[in-house]
């Protein structure tokens, strides 16, 4: 896909995504809602993986901070101001993000890995084992957060309209974010952090800052996802999550912000698909083989992700176009000799 079909091609998801509800029943609404959820927090991670060169294995810790935040801030009875109570939601994930990169940036490679997986179970295990979070059975939020009567995210086409809106903003931010001079030293980092610095880059604010802005926009997902189910669980934090959004970049595209959008909705529609019982019978309850295989199978074949389709096809295409041309000319060659 060109850059010039990049806005149109988004243009049109974005579209898609405001007509849905106009075609669909409550779960196709929910379900849509959910994957809107998972493609925000695809974002968060793509700032870091696929524009920073940074891979996180602990985003799911934002997630479920922010999440968690959402409950324990909410009061037992009426609903909480959203003026508030969301910003408080990605502050609160921003700080542990700070906490966690000014730490882990300081190691590299698998050692940055291992240090955010660290800190991501870290943060399981103390909503896991404490009061504080619940325990293993979670924590319930009594009262969805609204501004007056005009916004009650208690109601399933307010939310939806509402996920939608901030998926569009969280996307509006990071495009011109990743145009900017902070943007492009991003990318600097990601191709050659040595030669930034040669240049005289100090590249660790800069990586510190893209952390940051990364946790709390994963702490704005954590937020839709506890107001959609009104419930949170340990299970929020844990680092299976971390691995389905890492591979919902990858199976769209690194380094494309369009990329996240289809990866998390191919990865959702994969889920779907791979554990339906109408279709494979018994075997739907191995729907993670599928899903796997399904998973090895694209990262084999698309390189570049789904993002990548259109321009291998369009290579493919050009290689074959001048395959014949060749194999004319040879044989107008041939006739003349």
């Amino acid at each position: 896909m060109n850059r010039r079909s990049s806005p149109l091609f988004v243009a049109l998801v974005f579209a898609a995504l405001a007509l849905f509800p106009l075609v669909a029943g409550n779960y196709g609404i929910d379900f849509v809602t959910k994957v809107m959820i998972y493609a925000v927090l695809a974002l968060s991670l793509e700032l870091l993986v696929g524009s920073t060169g940074l891979v996180c294995f602990g985003q799911a810790a934002f997630f479920g901070i922010g999440a968690y935040a959402t409950v324990l801030l909410s009061p037992q009875s009426g609903a909480p101001s959203l003026l508030w109570l969301l910003p408080a939601c990605m502050l609160a994930a921003g700080a542990y993000a700070l906490f966690v990169g000014a730490l882990s940036l300081r190691t590299k490679g698998v050692y940055f890995i291992m240090v955010t997986l660290a800190f991501a179970q870290m943060a399981y295990y103390v909503v896991h084992d404490t009061p504080l979070g619940g325990g293993t059975d979670g924590i319930y939020l009594y009262s969805k957060p609204a501004i007056g009567a005009w916004l009650d995210l208690d109601k399933p086409l307010t939310l939806y309209a509402f996920t939608l809106a901030c998926l569009l903003a969280v996307f509006g931010f990071l495009a011109l974010l990743l145009r900017s001079r902070f943007g492009r030293a991003l990318a600097g980092i990601r191709v050659n952090e040595q030669r930034m610095r040669a240049t005289g880059f100090s590249t660790y604010p800069y990586k510190l800052a893209a952390f940051v802005i990364s946790g709390a926009l994963a702490g704005l997902a954590g937020f839709l996802f506890a107001v959609k189910d009104g419930y949170v669980n340990p299970e929020m934090m844990s680092w299976h999550l971390s691995g389905a959004v890492l591979i919902m970049i990858i199976l769209g595209g690194l380094g494309h912000l369009r990329g996240a959008l289809i990866g998390a909705f191919a990865f959702a529609l994969l889920q779907e698909f791979f554990k339906s019982e109408a279709i494979f019978g018994g075997f739907a309850k191995h729907w993670h083989l599928g899903l796997g295989l399904t998973i090895i199978a694209s990262v084999a074949l698309l390189p570049r992700g789904l993002v990548g389709v259109p321009g291998q096809v369009r290579e493919r295409l050009v290689g074959k176009g001048m395959s014949s041309r060749r194999a004319d000319a040879s044989e107008v060659r041939n006739e003349h000799a």
